[in-house]
Formats: C-alpha cells, sequence, structure tokens
C-alpha cells in the first residue's frame, strides 16, 4: 500500500512537472516570434485613433484603436489586446509599432509588456509547475 501511494504522488508532481515544461516551452516559442518580429519586422509609429470599449466589472475598459501605414502606404489599423481603466493612450498620441510585413495583422507596441507580456505570463505560471513537481522529484531522486 505504501508502495503505491509513494508511487501515486510521483506520477502526480512528474504531470505537474511536465506541465511546467510545456508552459516553458510555449513562454520560450512566444520570446523567439517577438525575437524574429524585431529581427525582421518593420518599426513605424502609429495614431491611437479611438478607444474600444468593453464593460468590465469595474466598468468601462479602454482598448486602443491604432492605425498607421505600411511600406505600400496603406493604412491599416488595429485593435491593442490589453484593455486597461484609465486609457493607457491618448487619442492623437503617437505610439512606435513594429509589424510583420508579410502578415500585417501581426503588431505589437515596442514596449516591454507590448513585446514581451505572452511569454512573461506563460514563465509565471510554469514557474510553480517547475518548482513544485522538480523539487518533489529530486527529493524522492535522492
Amino acid at each position: 500500500m505504501a508502495k503505491s501511494k509513494s508511487t501515486m504522488w510521483i506520477v502526480f508532481y512528474s504531470f505537474l512537472f511536465i506541465i511546467g515544461g510545456g508552459l516553458t516551452y510555449a513562454a520560450f516559442s512566444e520570446f523567439q516570434k517577438t525575437k524574429n518580429l524585431l529581427q525582421s519586422g518593420v518599426k513605424t509609429t502609429a495614431t491611437v485613433i479611438q478607444y474600444s470599449i468593453s464593460q468590465g466589472q469595474n466598468g468601462s475598459m479602454y482598448k486602443p484603436v491604432f492605425e498607421f501605414k505600411d511600406r505600400s502606404l496603406q493604412t491599416i489599423t488595429f485593435e491593442s489586446g490589453i484593455a486597461s481603466k484609465p486609457p493607457a493612450y491618448e487619442i492623437g498620441e503617437k505610439v512606435a509599432i513594429i509589424y510583420n510585413p508579410r502578415k500585417t495583422d501581426s503588431v505589437k507596441t515596442i514596449s516591454f509588456w507590448g513585446l514581451y507580456r505572452g511569454s512573461v505570463i506563460l514563465f509565471m505560471i510554469a514557474a510553480p509547475f517547475l518548482i513544485i513537481g522538480g523539487s518533489y522529484l529530486l527529493y524522492q531522486l535522492y
């Protein structure tokens, strides 16, 4: 009975460690996408033209809608993935962005959070899984 209970915990913590590994891989993939975008993307300036307003638990949340011209001088509009209260930008404000010239829907604002939020959030979730799962497995090993 004690052996099977110990095996059950090893399987459980191994599962936690594998989840952490998968999330770490996803975080690294997001980081690589951002790195590639920074190397091959086109940097330009976008203008905040309006807000997309949504209702949150604490009232209205504001997502900035940006407009910029690509290399062929086509006007492209995109909505930020981040909503905030109060609005992060003023209407008419100029913001540095980077976009993939082959996929103009792949746009990021040039700021730490704008570039790396995906990889940071994924790794923040992965870290406890790796630490808890890995620590237990190392404890059982030694």
